[in-house]
C-alpha cells in the first residue's frame, strides 16, 4: 500500500491493520502528515498542527501494540478537533484574534473519547469566527478552499475538518453544527457528515446556541461515521442537556437495510429555491432508495418556513455571546460578524419569546410528519459550492436573510434537534459534489446512518477523489 492509498483509506480499516500489526501507527501518523504539509498551505485546512504529540502518541500505542495490548476502537487512526472544541494543552483559537493565543486547560469531552479510544490528534481544523457563517474565513486563518475547486469555499463553518477529510488529510474529523455546520460542508466536499441528535454527542462548555448546537463526525465513509459516532455519544455530566442513553452499536448494525421505510421526498421544503443541477441530482438519488426497498414519496412536509424564528434566537445568541467584547474587539472582527452582534442587539425579549414558540409549533408539525414517515429527504444545499471570500453566492455583501437563503434545508432540524447527514450523490459538470440530506425521527440516528449506508452500497462515492 503506497503513501497517497494509506492517506485516503478509511479509519476502520486502517484500525484494523493496526491492530493486526500489518500497518504501523507511527508510518501511518508521518505519511498523513507528510501530506498536511505538502497540501495544507493551499487548502488551509488545518490552522494548528499537532505533529510532535502526534508522533510521540503513535509511538506510544505502537509499543503497547507489540506489548499486545487493546489499542482501542480508533487505536492508531489520526483525527482533528474543529478549532471551536477545547483542547488541553492545544491552541483553541476559535478562528478569533481575541483567542488567537488560548491554550486551554481541560479537553472537550470528545476530545477524551477519542483519545481513550486510541485515536491521534493530527490538530486543530479552520472555522469561521466563533463558527457565526457557512464558509470558512477568518482574519486569523485566512481562507480555506475547497479541495474539488480552490477557488471555491469548502462551506462552513467546519470547513476545515471537511477540506481535511475529502483531500486524505486524516481520515475522520470532529465538526460543530448550530445551522448546518457539519453538513453544509459535506454537501460542498463531497463526503459524509452526520449531526447527531440533540444530546446525542455532549457539547462542553455549552455555546450562547446551546439548544441549536450539535458535534459529530465528517468521514470519507458511512462506516467511519457509525464508528466515530460510537465513540463520541452518550451522556456527560459537562452537558446537561447530553442524553442518558448509552450510544447503540451503530457499527454492528449498520448493514440491516432499510427496505420497507415510508420515505419522503422534498425538492424543497416548501419554500425554498434549488438551483437546476443540484435539484436533479438530488432527485435522482432520492428516487434510488426505492431500489433499496423503501417506498419514496413526493411530499411536502408542512413545516412551514422557519427562518423569521432561526434567525432571530441565532442572532440572540451570538450578541448574547460576544456583545461584551465588541467595544475592545470590533476592529479585529469579522465585519459580518459585527453586523450579526449589533443586529442581536436589537432583538427584544418579546420577538425571543415568540420565536421559541414557532419553534415549538416546528416541533409540534415535525413529529407528526415523522409519525407517517421514517426518513425524509432533501437537498442538503440549495446551491452548489461558490467563490471564497463571499458569504453567499451573490457576493459578501449580502444581507443576512440572503445568506440563509442558501442553507434552507440545514438549520430547520438544529430547530427540533432531528439526526440528518449530508451523503455525496454526484457531481455538477463543473466538477463540484452535490449532497443529499437524510433526516431521521428523533433519537433514530441509527436509521439514518442505515439509509446512508445502504444507498452508499449501491452507490459508492468513497473512490472520487479531488484532482489536487
Amino acid at each position: 500500500m503506497n503513501a497517497t492509498e494509506i492517506c485516503f483509506t478509511p479509519a476502520l480499516e486502517l484500525a484494523r491493520r493496526i491492530r493486526v500489526k500489518e500497518l504501523s501507527p507511527v508510518e501511518v501518523t508521518r505519511i498523513i502528515l507528510e501530506r498536511i504539509e505538502a497540501l495544507n498551505p493551499r487548502l488551509n485546512a488545518y490552522c494548528t498542527l499537532t505533529a510532535e504529540a502526534a508522533l510521540e502518541a503513535a509511538r506510544g500505542l505502537e509499543k503497547r501494540i507489540l506489548r499486545g495490548e487493546d489499542p482501542g476502537l480508533l487505536g492508531g487512526v489520526p483525527y482533528s478537533i474543529k478549532d471551536l472544541i477545547l483542547t488541553r494543552g492545544v491552541r483553541t483559537m476559535r478562528g478569533s484574534k481575541i483567542y488567537e493565543h488560548f491554550i486551554p486547560e481541560e479537553d472537550a469531552p470528545v476530545v477524551l473519547r477519542l483519545r481513550d479510544a486510541g485515536g491521534i490528534l493530527l490538530g486543530k481544523t479552520c472555522t469561521s469566527e466563533f463558527g457565526w457563517k457557512g464558509v470558512t474565513d477568518t482574519v486569523v486563518t485566512g481562507i480555506t478552499r475547497n479541495p474539488w475547486d480552490l477557488n471555491c469555499t469548502p462551506g462552513g463553518s467546519s470547513g476545515g475538518a471537511a477540506a481535511q477529510v475529502a483531500a486524505g488529510l486524516g481520515p475522520v474529523a470532529v465538526g460543530t453544527d448550530g445551522g448546518g455546520s457539519i453538513r453544509i460542508p459535506a454537501g460542498f466536499s463531497g463526503i459524509f457528515g452526520i449531526k447527531p441528535s440533540f444530546g446525542r454527542v455532549p457539547t462542553y462548555p455549552a455555546s450562547g446556541h446551546d439548544q441549536l448546537s450539535h458535534a459529530g463526525p465528517l468521514t470519507r465513509t458511512v462506516a467511519d461515521a457509525a464508528l466515530m459516532l460510537g465513540i463520541l455519544a452518550g451522556p456527560h455530566e459537562s452537558d446537561r442537556f447530553s442524553l442518558e442513553a448509552p450510544p447503540q452499536n451503530y457499527l454492528a448494525r449498520l448493514q440491516e437495510g432499510v427496505k420497507g421505510l415510508r420515505v419522503a421526498w422534498s425538492p424543497d421544503l416548501g419554500y425554498a429555491r434549488v438551483h437546476p443541477e443540484v435539484h436533479a441530482l438530488t432527485e435522482r438519488a432520492a428516487r434510488a432508495f426505492e431500489s433499496l426497498g423503501c417506498l419514496v414519496e413526493e411530499q411536502d412536509p408542512g413545516l412551514g418556513d422557519p427562518t423569521d424564528a432561526f434567525m432571530v434566537i441565532y442572532l440572540m445568541g451570538v450578541a448574547g455571546g460576544l456583545s461584551a467584547l465588541l467595544e475592545e474587539w470590533e476592529p479585529h472582527l469579522d465585519p459580518g460578524l459585527v453586523r450579526v452582534i449589533r443586529e442581536g442587539r436589537t432583538v427584544s425579549g418579546l420577538q425571543l419569546t415568540q420565536a421559541q414558540q414557532a419553534r415549538h409549533q416546528l416541533w409540534d408539525r415535525t413529529r407528526r410528519f415523522f409519525e407517517r414517515y421514517d426518513l425524509l429527504l432533501t437537498p442538503t444545499l440549495a446551491v452548489p459550492a461558490f467563490p471564497v471570500g463571499q458569504l453567499t453566492p451573490e457576493g459578501k455583501d449580502a444581507d443576512l436573510r440572503s445568506a440563509f437563503a442558501w442553507t434552507p434545508f440545514t438549520y430547520p432540524f438544529n430547530l427540533t434537534g432531528n439526526p440528518a447527514a449530508s451523503l455525496p450523490v454526484g457531481f455538477t459538470t463543473t466538477g463540484l459534489p452535490v449532497g443529499l440530506q437524510v433526516v431521521g425521527r428523533r433519537f433514530a440516528d441509527l436509521t439514518v446512518l442505515q439509509a446512508s449506508a445502504a444507498f452508499e452500497t449501491a452507490h459508492p462515492w468513497a473512490h472520487s477523489r479531488p484532482p489536487l
